[in-house]
């Protein structure tokens, strides 16, 4: 009896023992997530130790959460330390209100937990989509130079103001949002595109696209359109009256009505083979014009 007593009570012990271990164990790992990110890219490393962020100052694939939270202002570009080709452990940086990274060698990018910032930089990278559903602070974001096909969440920007998606490889291009004043979409692929749900842009460059036709008819705060060297057959800009700067040269217009636009000072349309004449209003005066020896300006186009 003694006996069984004993080894029942071992028993017990063990178990106890046991769970005690498990849940130190625990409590060892949830204080050391808790504690410290992980930061498995060593230039990035080497850049927030550089910079007096990564507070021990080793390169140990790891910083402290708390000297990551204070951060506001991050500034990643062209340093000594390499290329950043992996930006985990930026989701702790969650006070950051400016980021820039620019001239590395990210593939993709998750700013899912940096819900504070404002003005984001990421040219020269390599990314093919970005997603900022969850970044409604934005005011400014540059992703020019990269590799993007897609690009999600724009709508979710209540506060964008310029976007920056030239040089990439966009096919398509669709936005509402009715804070964005400055849209740069040069040098994509672009075959559609509405921008008809943005209605206070002010000024668009989308030059070197593969674009046919455009509507820019509800932008009627339009003052700047740089659409040159695409394929664009025609255009209306009856609604555009502040236009100030048209620059359209290089596409395949047949018939372009200008008279509307006495706010213009400075037109390029030259290089378009099948267009001729373009028509202005009688005392109109453009004081930039740039065309082609065959074409000229005229109150009345045949």
């Amino acid at each position: 009896m003694y006996k069984d007593f004993f080894v029942g009570t071992a028993i017990q012990i063990a178990i106890i023992i046991t769970i005690l271990i498990t849940s130190c164990s625990r409590n060892d790992t949830d204080s050391y997530e808790n504690k410290y990110l992980e930061i498995p890219d060593s230039s990035f490393e080497a850049i927030l130790i550089e910079h007096g962020i990564d507070s021990d100052g080793v390169l140990n694939q790891r910083m402290l959460r708390k000297d990551a939270s204070e951060v506001s202002v991050l500034d990643l570009n062209f340093s000594s330390e390499g290329v950043i080709s992996d930006l985990t452990g930026i989701e702790g940086f969650v006070g950051l209100r400016k980021l820039s990274v620019m001239q590395h060698e990210l593939v993709s990018i998750d700013l899912s937990s940096n819900t504070l910032l404002d003005t984001l930089y990421l040219a020269g990278n390599f990314i093919s989509s970005i997603d900022v559903s969850n970044n409604p602070n934005l005011i400014l974001l540059d992703v020019q130079s990269n590799q993007l096909s897609a690009i999600n969440g724009l709508s979710k920007a209540a506060h964008l103001r310029e976007l920056n998606l030239s040089f990439n490889e966009l096919e398509e291009f669709s936005i509402e949002n009715e804070t964005l004043e400055i849209l740069k979409i040069s040098n994509n692929l672009l075959h559609s595109f509405d921008v008809k749900r943005s209605i206070n842009l002010k000024n668009i460059l989308l030059t070197t696209n593969e674009l046919t036709s455009v509507d820019f008819g509800k932008n009627v705060k339009l003052e700047t359109l740089l659409i040159s060297d695409n394929k664009i057959q025609n255009i209306d800009l009856e609604h555009n009256t502040g236009l100030t700067h048209l620059y359209i040269s290089s596409n395949s217009l047949t018939d372009l009505n200008v008279g509307s636009n006495q706010e213009l000072i400075d037109l390029k349309v030259d290089r378009n083979p099948n267009l001729n004449c373009i028509r202005i209003e009688s005392g109109q005066n453009i004081p930039n014009v740039s065309i082609s020896e065959y074409q000229e300006l005229n109150t009345s186009c045949e």
